[in-house]
């Protein structure tokens, strides 16, 4: 609840620190005393709109400062964190209006903007008066308080989660369709680049070996000329193997003779001869490596120049070949399989829309027993209110074909401000007055649930007196048993049903000092009043400016029924 409220230089409000706390306060004065500019004041530290004109004449800036405590699960402290500011239990929000017409805003003197100054304040304070009260305005806050009234909060989540799930669905759905269709006009590409790849057969490492094949088959075309000269020498009659082996048996033949000079040049010619015979021999085998089928080396180039031509084609290395080939066969796959994805994304669909179809046919019907409980409850509240003839209605409006996350229902608040009259929207059928208390019977009755914690109702009670206003007053203090309601007044009826009044005035500034009188300007102050004081207050609110005994008679006795 709203505990503190301080405000410096804000039009005629000098400076004003003012202690709320539970059940019913009251604001009265004279007219044109400050009741309105307090109001203003309060809702710029909510996030209200900021002027210039706002900060008190002289002032370089005016600043307003609202206090709140409030248990640690409270929705504002959620509103305060999406924002990206800490809270604890106890929440202030602070608003500076420089006379330039910009403005500052703090949350626990943490730098916010106004607008988490507005959605922190939204979880706060319900302000309500004749000819602005949002909440009977919108319908979608209609339909929001028909599920609080009703406790279907858990089944408006339900939906809420169902819809989700059923709109996860249909996207998956849509994207799976969508990668379907791109891989359907792939799919000769890749059919065609499989099968072209499978009848290829590319095997890893098989560049490599053909390469080297090739180079050699090539070499060894080069190489063979030169072996065949080599052994053609060592067959001709010139060749000096044969002298060789002459020379040695000659020397052989004489080595009995004279073995001392002879056995060392005898063994170096057969070695001779015998190195020779090795190196025909080696020729020979060398000569019978060259050989090939030309045929092969036909085959290997086709091979390699096939592989070569595939990796070109499809922008990847020879070694990669196997790889692509294994991609193309998985897409190939992937689309047969798709198919059958996408058969079970539809079933998937189908269950999600079942499903939330079924949730929000049990939430409509829970709604449309809500709704009926809450127009009884309401009705119930009109007739102290001096609207006998009047009737409320909520009108529930189902469209499953255009289901939404908060289900498939449309909820208004109609009235029928007289009988025989035709029913309408609250806001087009009823006048300013009749407004103000519809919305209090409405509060009334949804006062523990759907409410904000400070509830401020401004001169609801305009127009209206003698039991009119009795029973507004009864009626807002049995909403202060459940929420902190400020209620701005001219109804002493009103006024006698609180259990703090506090009084608002103009005088001279608060902190003018020894210069007060030097300082011709006013200030709006705030005084808390003691019974006595009360008593006079109300006794002025029912005279007038000359307070009569009677009206102090009178005034005791609604003090004493309020009791």
């Amino acid at each position: 609840m709203l505990v503190r409220l301080s405000i410096r230089d804000i039009v005629l409000i000098d400076e004003l620190d003012l202690e709320f706390g539970q059940g019913l306060t009251t604001l009265t004065g004279e007219t044109g005393a400050g009741k309105s500019i307090l109001l203003d004041a309060f809702m710029l530290a909510l996030g209200g709109r900021g002027d210039a004109s706002l900060v008190r004449a002289g002032q370089e800036q005016g600043q307003v400062a609202a206090v709140f405590d409030l248990p640690a699960d409270h929705p504002a402290h959620l509103a305060a964190r999406e924002f990206g500011l800490t809270s604890d239990d106890e929440l202030v929000l602070r608003r500076l209006q420089m006379a330039d017409g910009r403005t500052r805003a703090f949350v626990n003197d943490q730098p916010a903007t106004a607008q988490a100054l507005r959605a922190i304040g939204r979880e706060l304070v319900e302000i309500h008066c004749q000819h602005d009260d949002r909440a009977l305005v919108d319908p979608a806050a209609h339909r929001a308080l028909v599920d609080a009234h009703g406790g279907l909060q858990t089944q408006a989540n339900e939906v809420r989660a169902r819809y989700g799930a059923w709109q996860a669905a249909r996207r998956a759905l849509a994207e799976e369709e969508a990668r379907i269709a791109r891989a359907r006009a792939d799919a000769d590409y890749l059919r065609h680049a499989h099968e072209e790849l499978t009848k290829l057969a590319p095997q890893d490492g098989e560049e490599e070996e053909l390469a080297e094949r090739r180079l050699f088959m090539q070499r060894a075309e080069k190489v063979a000329t030169d072996i065949r000269d080599a052994l053609a020498a060592f067959a001709s009659d010139a060749a000096p193997a044969g002298e060789i082996a002459q020379v040695a048996r000659r020397l052989e033949r004489r080595l009995t003779q004279a073995p001392q000079i002879l056995e060392p040049p005898a063994r170096a010619l057969a070695q001779a001869v015998d190195a020779l015979s090795l190196a025909e021999q080696a020729l020979e085998q060398a000569l019978a490596e060259t050989r090939f089928d030309p045929a092969e080396l036909e085959r290997v180039e086709e091979r390699l120049f096939a592989l070569r031509g595939a990796a070109r084609k499809y922008h990847v290395t020879v070694a990669e070949l196997t790889k692509i080939a294994q991609k193309f066969a998985d897409d190939i796959g992937a689309l047969d399989a798709s198919e059958a994805r996408l058969v079970k994304l539809g079933k998937e669909l189908a269950a999600a829309k079942a499903g939330y179809d079924e949730a929000a046919r049990a939430l409509s019907a829970a709604r449309q027993k809500a709704a009926k409980k809450l127009d009884a409850l309401v009705d119930a509240e009109l007739k102290p209110l001096r609207l006998d003839g009047a009737h409320f209605m909520t009108q529930v409006t189902s469209d499953p074909e255009n289901g939404g996350p908060e289900g498939v229902d449309r909820v208004e608040f109609w009235v029928q401000t007289n009988p025989g009259s035709r029913p309408g929207p609250l806001t087009k059928v009823a006048s300013g007055g009749e407004l103000a208390r519809f919305m209090l019977a409405l509060k009334v009755v949804l006062a523990d649930r759907g409410s904000a914690p400070t509830l401020v109702f401004d001169e609801i009670d305009t127009g209206v007196g003698g039991a009119v206003a009795d029973a507004i007053g009864q009626r807002l203090a049995r909403l202060a048993t459940r929420a902190q309601v400020l209620a701005v007044t001219h109804a002493p009826q009103v006024a006698a049903r609180a259990s703090r009044h506090l009084r608002i005035s103009k005088g001279a500034p608060a902190k003018a000092g020894k210069s007060a009188g030097k300082d011709r300007r006013v200030a709006t102050s705030v005084a808390v009043l003691a019974e006595a004081e009360r008593r006079e207050e109300i006794a002025r609110m029912l005279s007038g400016a000359a307070i009569t005994d009677e009206a102090r008679a009178a005034a005791a006795r609604l003090l004493q029924g309020a009791d």
